[in-house]
């Protein structure tokens, strides 16, 4: 079947390119090394449950929180300017 300039598989090849960056993305954020004991922005107490669930967490949940509301979410736009994306 004649699909234009878009070859066989492509328009999957495109959904699964920006799932593996959404995937690369959200892992870089994660965090890594040596945990703390007390959270860096405000020295509450980090409880064990979540030091054991995230090692190497920085931050209580209450800070985590207001960061996370102040960084804002990924637009989600498509970077590879599908005709998709121009009608929007």
């Amino acid at each position: 079947m004649a699909t234009g300039w878009a070859g066989d598989g492509a328009v999957q090849d495109q959904i699964d390119a920006t799932v593996k960056d959404a995937i690369k993305r959200a892992r870089a954020g994660l965090p890594s090394g040596p945990g703390r004991i007390e959270c860096e922005d405000c020295d509450e107490v980090i409880p064990e449950a979540r030091r054991r669930a995230l090692p190497g967490v920085r931050l209580c949940v209450r800070c985590q929180g207001e960061r996370d509301d102040a960084a804002g979410r990924h637009a989600g736009y498509n970077r590879r300017g599908s005709k998709d994306s121009q009608l929007r």
